[in-house]
């Protein structure tokens, strides 16, 4: 066989992977344990909607079929909700899904693309896949610095990511700011707003991507029905743009790229409003609570907008991270982005939350631990 770098894409080698959450079925095994709490990867702790379950059980004899490609249905009653035209909207195989599309369709070789320093991995793999250039901007108190942001847009800015609210810290940006940023935009410039976690934001002063776009400002809102709907591993989000955006996207985006199941669970999951206020209800609660016990151990922490906190555990967050593990709890170290003692835990049921606060006791204060 050939050198299989010279048959690669130019830079494929150079594009680090994802590294998602430790999966459960993995930390059975290595350690023997059964009862495995995964707080990592932001998942709904409490299941999915009853009405999606519904949904995708009802059409589950139809998978013969091909999906509808363009979501007929499911974007008639998004665009009924969000009051957007039907054209302004575009469904695809997750949030992730959407963000690739806008690389594809957007992002040419040597174009550059701004994003924070500490925010979600994709935009930079997107970027990268696409022969575009990364520009880093720091955040300012765990927040995105849309000032220092504005001051790095050049002649070869083509997009601007901002996670809001941000993922991994759960900080927000305000509309204020957003506000002065959106209005001094070059017109060539392309604002993306990853709003996964937007309905978690109880926070008035965040601002509603979906406002700009209606005022015909250059932005993209991408969406997802993985964290509040709890439907993550059927795999469907969706972008907003104009007409002309979410015309580019779909040329570039694959034929069948939301499965029929996924159509019906989305569909059905809208319906549940009783469940969505359940789990908005049991985030607020977990989250009082989580706050209330870092703060007692004196554990610094981001005051979160999301479903996650992001804090410092004053430790080597490898070890921590080890000696979780073997308490039955899986966290999001920080160490992957550069933050040697700080992690993302996931807001979980309160049983799972007080779990995780025991055994984060037990890790720290144990007798000959490996942290004194």
């Amino acid at each position: 066989m050939k050198d299989i770098q010279k048959l690669l894409r130019k830079g494929v080698m150079n594009i680090e992977p994802y590294i998602p959450g430790k999966p459960i079925e993995e930390v059975q095994a290595e350690l023997g344990i059964s009862e495995i709490t995964k707080m990592a990867s932001n998942e709904n702790p409490l299941g999915p909607s009853p009405k999606a379950v519904a949904a995708m059980e009802k059409e589950l004899k139809n998978v013969n079929l091909y999906p509808e490609g363009p979501c007929t249905l499911l974007r008639k009653e998004m665009s009924r909700r969000l009051g957007i035209d039907e054209d302004m909207i575009t469904f695809s195989n997750g949030a992730d899904n959407c963000i690739l599309l806008v690389a594809s369709a957007f992002v040419n070789e040597e174009d550059e693309v701004l994003m924070a320093d500490l925010t979600f991995f994709v935009y930079k793999t997107v970027t990268k896949i696409m022969g575009g250039r990364p520009v880093y901007v720091s955040l300012k108190d765990y927040a995105h610095d849309l000032k220092a942001m504005e001051k790095k847009i050049g002649s070869r800015t083509k997009l601007i990511f901002v996670c809001n609210p941000n993922n991994p810290t759960g900080s927000v940006v305000r509309k204020d700011e957003l506000d002065d940023f959106i209005t001094n935009l070059p017109e060539n410039v392309i604002l993306v707003l990853d709003e996964a976690y937007i309905e978690f934001a109880s926070d008035k002063s965040c601002p509603n991507g979906l406002d700009y776009i209606k005022q015909g400002y250059n932005v993209i809102s991408i969406r997802t029905f993985s964290k509040l709907y709890g439907i993550a591993g059927v795999r469907i989000g969706y972008a907003v743009g104009s007409k002309e955006f979410i015309t580019a996207l779909n040329t570039v985006r694959e034929p069948f790229p939301v499965s029929l199941i996924a159509q019906a669970a989305a569909l059905g999951a809208l319906e549940d409003e009783e469940f969505k206020e359940k789990v908005l209800e049991n985030n607020e609660e977990g989250k009082a609570y989580l706050y209330k016990e870092f703060q007692k151990m004196e554990l610094p922490y981001v005051p979160s907008s999301t479903n996650f906190i992001f804090v410092d555990l004053k430790r080597d967050i490898k070890k921590i991270f080890e000696s979780l593990l073997r308490e039955g709890i899986i966290i999001r170290p920080g160490h992957l982005w550069n933050y040697p003692t700080s992690a993302r835990i996931t807001i979980g049921t309160m049983e799972q939350n007080k779990k995780f606060i025991g055994a984060l006791k037990n890790v720290l204060t144990a007798p000959n631990s490996i942290y004194d």
